[in-house]
C-alpha cells in the first residue's frame, strides 16, 4: 500500500458511566489542576494544556451520577500521542463500558498530491458522490492581520454523526507562524460523533495499528468518492461512474469501508441505567406527592404489567451482546441504529 497519507488522531471524547477521578487522569497523563468553574454541567472540573495549544477538560461530579466522567481532549493534547497509546486509551474506556462522544480522525496529503483547488472543481462540477446533505466552502483569514488561512470544504450537516472537512493545513499553519507548517499539506478531516464515534473506537481497538490508516481511508472513501459524472447523471450512473485518476492515486484503490453498528439490544442492566438517569427524578416527584403518589406509582406498575410484549419478556431471559464489523461496501452516511429505553 502506498496511500500518501499520513493518520493522526486529532480529538478524542468520551463518558465513563462510573469511574473515579483518580483512574481517570492516571489513565490519561499530563498535569491536571481543577478548575474553578464547572464543565458541561459537570460541578467539578479538572484542566490539562499541551505544548501545542492543546486542552483537555474533565467534568465530573453530576447530581444525576457523581461518578459519571466525561472528557474532551483536543488536537493539541491527543494528537501527539503514539498510536499504542491512543490503543490503550481506547480499550480502557470500552472496558470501564464507556462511550466515545467524538473522533476525529485527520488524514494529511503531506506533499499536497492533490491541490485543495482540484478537489473544490471537481465538487464544483458534480464529481463528488457523497451522501453528505449539505456541502459548503468558506474562506477564512486572521481577524487581526487580515492575512488569508485558506478555503474550507465542509461536508455534512452540523447535526450529523459523520463529517468532513478539507482544508490546507499548510496555508492555516502558516498563517498562524506555527514553526512547523512546512510538514502539512492538504488535510482530510473526519469527525465522527456518538455512535460512529464508538464503533470506529471499536474497530481501532482491536485492529492491528498498521491497519489504521487503510482502514480510516476505507471510511473515508465510504463517506465521499470523486468520479467521472456530473450532477446531471442518475445516481445509479453516479456511483457506478469510473474514479477521477487523482483520487485513485490519492487513495491508492482502496475499497469502501462502513462504520456498522447492530442496534443495541436491550437488557435489564441498561433499562434500570436509563431509569436511573432520564426518569428517576420525575419518579421521585410523583413518590414524595401527598396525598396519594406511592400509590399511583403502584397502580402503574401494576397495569404495566399487564401490557407486557414479548420484548419486554424477553429481558428477563436473555442478556444479547452488542456486535460491531468493518464492511467492504456501502456508505458511511447511513444513519445507526441504537437507543435505551422500554416503550
Amino acid at each position: 500500500m502506498s496511500v500518501p497519507f499520513t493518520l493522526t488522531i486529532d480529538w478524542l471524547a468520551f463518558t465513563l458511566p462510573s469511574c473515579s477521578l483518580q483512574d481517570t487522569l492516571q489513565m490519561l497523563g499530563g498535569d491536571w489542576i481543577q478548575s474553578e468553574s464547572g464543565f458541561r454541567r459537570y460541578p467539578v472540573s479538572w484542566i490539562t494544556t499541551g505544548s501545542d495549544r492543546g486542552i483537555g477538560k474533565l467534568g465530573t461530579g453530576a447530581a444525576r451520577n457523581p461518578r459519571e466522567v466525561h472528557v474532551d481532549l483536543s488536537a493539541g493534547i491527543v494528537a501527539p500521542w503514539e498510536a499504542g497509546k491512543v490503543r490503550t486509551v481506547i480499550q480502557w474506556i470500552l472496558a470501564q463500558e464507556g462511550h466515545l462522544t467524538r473522533l476525529d480522525c485527520a488524514l494529511d496529503d503531506r506533499a499536497s498530491l492533490v491541490p485543495l483547488a482540484t478537489i473544490s472543481q471537481a465538487v464544483e462540477v458534480g464529481q463528488c458522490v457523497t451522501r453528505a446533505r449539505q456541502i459548503q466552502r468558506i474562506s477564512s483569514a486572521l481577524i487581526h492581520t487580515g492575512t488569508a488561512s485558506g478555503e474550507t470544504i465542509y461536508f455534512g450537516s452540523p447535526q450529523s454523526q459523520t463529517k468532513l472537512r478539507v482544508y490546507d493545513k499548510r496555508l492555516e499553519s502558516q498563517a498562524k507562524q506555527r514553526e512547523d507548517w512546512q510538514k502539512y499539506g492538504i488535510r482530510w478531516e473526519l469527525e465522527l460523533k456518538q455512535e460512529r464515534a464508538q464503533v470506529c473506537g471499536q474497530v481501532l481497538s482491536y485492529l492491528e495499528e498498521a491497519d489504521w490508516l487503510e482502514f480510516i481511508v476505507g471510511v473515508l472513501r465510504g463517506y465521499v468518492d470523486f468520479r467521472d459524472t456530473t450532477r446531471e447523471e442518475e445516481d445509479e450512473s453516479r456511483y457506478r461512474a469510473p474514479l477521477l485518476e487523482w483520487w485513485v492515486q490519492l487513495t491508492d484503490g482502496l475499497k469502501k469501508g462502513r462504520l456498522v453498528v447492530e442496534k443495541d439490544a436491550q437488557t435489564l442492566l441498561k433499562v434500570k441505567r436509563w431509569i436511573s438517569q432520564s426518569v428517576a427524578p420525575m419518579l421521585a416527584v410523583i413518590y414524595a406527592e401527598h396525598p396519594g403518589g406511592q400509590a399511583w406509582l403502584e397502580k402503574q406498575i401494576s397495569a404495566g404489567a399487564k401490557r407486557w410484549k414479548e420484548r419486554h419478556r424477553r429481558l428477563l431471559k436473555t442478556v444479547p451482546s452488542v456486535s460491531t464489523k468493518k464492511d467492504a461496501g456501502g456508505d458511511a452516511g447511513v444513519p445507526l441504529q441504537g437507543g435505551e429505553g422500554v416503550s
